[in-house]
């Protein structure tokens, strides 16, 4: 004997169709029909944007922005990448800190080199002229502040490094280290 489904729509499963598709599309495309719509809607308000934004010079601007793409990817990944291991080297053969030490000095040089990007014209002074003719404020402030946001954002972090390695391990520590505790060589 042949069953007869029912689905959630009625006996004619028209309902059936209709979320069949919607799981095709989300099995296909990975996220939801909604998600696919905002993000084709995000591209075209930015590709409106861009079109606003470079009117008449967008040839530079297209130039500057391959030129800082592969500056930053063959020049700047690998420097990075240096440092970082530079920081882990330092702090690894030490048994006395934690293996997230490392993030200690990570998250501060990132915000740091975050606002000397932003600022970079304003802290080196090259745009000394423009800037105060336009602000009609000195931009001699600039290097002295980025240098003392820079000093703060360390001595910060470092002030939390030195909490988290006095704070006492946990009562009911098991095996293992937890984020407080102490890792030495051995069991890295």
């Amino acid at each position: 004997m042949a069953r007869v489904r029912r689905t959630r729509a009625g006996r004619n499963g028209a309902g059936h169709h209709r979320f069949g598709a919607r799981r095709r599309f989300r099995r296909l495309y990975g996220e939801s029909p909604l998600q696919l719509l905002l993000l084709l809607a995000s591209f075209a308000l930015c590709a409106y944007a861009g079109i606003r934004l470079l009117k008449g010079d967008w040839l530079f601007i297209l130039l500057w922005f391959v030129g800082a793409a592969v500056l930053h990817d063959l020049v700047l990944v690998p420097l990075y990448a240096l440092g970082d291991r530079a920081v882990r080297s330092v702090l690894r053969p030490r048994g006395a800190v934690p293996r997230t030490a490392v993030h200690h000095v990570r998250v501060p040089a990132a915000v740091s080199l975050l606002l000397l990007l932003v600022y970079w014209p304003l802290v080196l002074r090259t745009s000394r002229r423009t800037y105060e003719a336009d602000t009609r404020l000195t931009i001699d402030v600039f290097l002295g502040r980025w240098l003392l946001i820079t000093a703060a954002l360390f001595a910060l972090s470092a002030v939390w490094l030195v909490i988290r390695l006095w704070r006492p391990p946990p009562s009911d520590a098991g095996s293992g280290a937890g984020p407080g505790e102490l890792v030495s060589d051995s069991q890295t």
